[in-house]
């Protein structure tokens, strides 16, 4: 991937225009990751909640592909804090007595083991809890991670209530970097939090990005730029998102599939047809 196919955050944090998650993934998460990695991802997201990650086996992944000369300073890594009612009590990466700062240290370092990395290029708080008081308490814990280097930058995911992002943006020390949500026409596609990161310079991740948007893959607009561009309509909706500083989450199995999501800055969409790709969401 070259210069063009990067976002840089408001840390100074380049991040890939498209990442390779890797949710649900079990057992052949290393083979997946090295794959990917291989194929020219740079960017994996993973997180350390066993009940849906093998952040161990993105692990074992990545440090495949070093081993092959790739540096780490070419990968982007994000994991996650998932609070308890995320986690599977029978699988947990910390003690679940420990108080939530606590939790969160533990968890970090949970991931960095994993990861068998020395820092994480962001490190994500999975979802809101249950108040805001425990968000913030979170919140103070990973900022504590960020100045002592252990985080290049940090973010939120599941977060669809502006209100929400907009008071812990005002509240944190260290503002939110990057926001990852499920992106599909329930949540009216996060208009409202779009334009806040906007206006905030937070770079918004997208997940369920195709599954959950199956009519949009099928409008005529999408259609018709796919024959245009001889590409799928998965590329083409890929290649929107990107030019519109989006960066989408691919979680595909498919070798083929991953050189296709690569493939999408071998083309470039129009502004006429940017906004008529923009009237579907």
């Amino acid at each position: 991937m070259n210069h063009i196919d990067f976002l840089t955050s408001a840390y100074d944090v380049r991040i890939p225009r498209i990442i390779y998650g890797t949710a649900w993934k079990k057992d052949n998460t290393a083979a997946l990751v090295e794959q990917a990695v291989g194929l020219g991802f740079r960017g994996i997201d993973t997180a350390c909640q066993p009940k849906h990650y093998n952040e161990a086996g993105a692990g074992d992944g990545v440090a495949a592909c070093l081993c092959r000369g790739i540096g780490r300073s070419d990968l982007y890594l994000q994991s996650k804090f998932t609070s308890l009612n995320g986690q599977d009590p029978m699988r947990l990466p910390y003690d679940p007595k420990a108080n939530l700062g606590k939790q969160v240290a533990q968890s970090f370092q949970t991931s960095l083991k994993n990861l068998q990395t020395t820092y994480l290029d962001c490190l994500v708080l999975h979802s809101p809890l249950a108040n805001q008081q425990q968000t913030l308490e979170v919140w103070r814990a990973m900022e504590r991670i960020f100045h002592d280097g252990g985080a290049k930058q940090l973010g939120i995911s599941n977060c669809y209530d502006p209100q929400q992002l907009a008071l812990l943006y005002r509240e944190a020390t260290i503002k939110p970097a990057v926001i990852q949500n499920r992106f599909y026409a329930e949540t009216q596609y996060d208009r409202s939090i779009r334009d806040f990161c906007k206006q905030h310079r937070i770079i918004y991740q997208s997940f369920w990005t195709l599954t959950g948007n199956p009519q949009v893959l099928a409008d005529a607009t999408v259609q018709t730029l796919a024959a245009k561009y001889r590409r799928s309509a998965a590329q083409v909706f890929f290649r929107y998102l990107s030019q519109t500083d989006i960066i989408p989450l691919t979680g595909t199995t498919s070798a083929s599939h991953m050189r296709e999501d690569l493939a999408i800055f071998d083309f470039e969409l129009t502004a006429d047809e940017c906004n008529a790709m923009e009237t579907l969401l």
